[in-house]
């Protein structure tokens, strides 16, 4: 009975003691608040305490390869929530400059790469604005990365010829920048994707230029007409040179316009639904039947061959329009009598429908290949049937192969001829 008292005096005296370093606590906490919220720069204790556990988590993530929490713990809830309401492309940067959360199309756009930013105008906008706050805005262009373009094809129909991989064509990207911060360590990159608009602008300003300087050459030519029939004492070989130097002018600037307008609408991106499923081998056989005639004048074959179940989400004008551009090149740059290939086939992962044209012309020098996409760019092997041209058959290749979400490439060597390859991703089939 002695030793059971003693047992509960003892404790009890214990329950008092554990109080007594409570209650001292609270007192010490209230009286030392003040001098912890000056230290840790008016932020809380218990919030600073917070920071730095989380610090502290996010650098042991990154140590042990962990991506499945992709930085979320570095950002407050309704952050996150904003930032995904936002329609620009976002992307968090911490205090060592490693991306905590990225949007896909920051990758796409050539931003951000192997969590980190790879821009660098904007990656010092990041570090100026994280020392100094504030918010930065800047204009560039990137350019999308191969490894979101390259589709790994052999250049010809024999996938094992040996011949060097061919270029594939892809598109710069212009970006408004804005860079701010959202705390003490997160920077935040908000990237407003304005190519389309850019590219709009640069189709006009194109159109402007260059048919304004063509409208002047029928007028000479007009005014040169009129003369000879004011003059009197009519020479009718001479004003029969004089009309069809005026006709020939009039179709180049009739086909231009054609062109140009066709590039405008190609700049539109085509959205995939169940009325527009096309049958790629029936597109390539209308084309075909277009360019016939061109053929025949210079004894010249076209062949087909292919797969005839292959189908792809587009538009059938523009298609047609761009595989027609292809055979006009290839037909114009070979000599009378050879022959041009089409060949239609699935790529080796049986995911887009590859389109080649395949001839043995005159080939493109390898300085030029990177031009020959460009609008308006003329390369230096014209000869009598290309001299004409506008430069914009390849042009609106490009374009109908991006806005259909897929890619144009070429191989070419001097003397051995060309191939360009229309890439287009293949419509699921129910």
């Amino acid at each position: 009975m002695h030793i059971e008292t003693s047992a509960i005096i003892a404790a009890a005296f214990a329950l008092f003691a554990l109080g007594a370093l409570v209650g001292l606590g609270i007192l010490l906490a209230d009286a030392l608040a003040p001098l912890f919220t000056r230290a840790t720069d008016g932020m809380p204790l218990t919030e600073r305490i917070d920071d730095v556990l989380s610090r502290w988590r996010g650098r042991r993530r990154k140590r042990d390869g962990d991506d499945d929490g992709d930085g979320d713990d570095d950002l407050q809830d309704s952050t996150a929530a904003l930032l995904t309401m936002i329609p620009a492309a976002a992307v968090v940067v911490d205090d060592e400059d490693e991306v905590v959360r990225a949007n896909p199309d920051a990758y796409r756009l050539g931003v951000v790469d192997d969590d980190a930013i790879v821009s660098v105008p904007i990656a010092e906008a990041v570090r100026e604005v994280r020392a100094h706050g504030g918010r930065r805005t800047l204009e560039l262009m990137t350019r999308t990365p191969r490894r979101f373009a390259d589709i790994d094809y052999a250049a010809d129909a024999d996938d094992d010829d040996g011949l060097p991989r061919i270029r594939t064509v892809s598109r710069p990207n212009w970006l408004n920048v804005t860079v701010g911060r959202i705390s003490e360590g997160l920077v935040v990159v908000l990237l407003d994707d304005v190519s389309e608009s850019v590219r709009f602008a640069q189709v006009r300003d194109d159109f402007i230029a260059n048919v304004s300087q063509r409208l002047v050459q029928p007028s000479d030519e007009l005014k040169h007409l009129a003369e000879t029939l004011e003059r009197g004492g009519l020479d009718e070989r001479q004003i029969a040179r004089d009309a069809r130097s005026v006709r020939r002018t009039i179709g180049y600037i009739d086909h231009m316009i054609g062109d140009l307008l066709l590039l405008i609408k190609a700049q539109e991106q085509v959205t995939p639904t169940v009325d527009n499923v096309l049958h790629v081998l029936a597109e390539v056989e209308a084309a075909v039947d277009v360019a016939r005639p061109l053929a025949a004048e210079h004894g010249q074959r076209i062949t087909v061959r292919g797969d005839d179940t292959l189908v792809v989400h587009g538009e059938s004008a523009q298609i047609r329009a761009a595989i027609g551009k292809l055979l006009d090149n290839a037909l114009r740059y070979s000599p009378g009598g050879a022959t041009v290939s089409v060949d239609v086939r699935a790529s080796r992962d049986g995911r887009d429908a590859v389109i080649r044209v395949i001839d043995r012309g005159i080939g493109i020098p390898e300085d030029e290949q990177q031009r020959i996409f460009e609008r308006f760019y003329r390369g230096r092997g014209q000869n009598a049937r290309t001299a004409d041209g506008a430069g914009l058959g390849l042009a609106i290749v490009k374009h109908v192969a991006l806005t259909h979400h897929g890619s144009v490439q070429v191989w070419s060597r001097p003397g051995q001829g060309s191939t360009f390859t229309l890439v287009l991703p293949m419509a699921k089939q129910e």
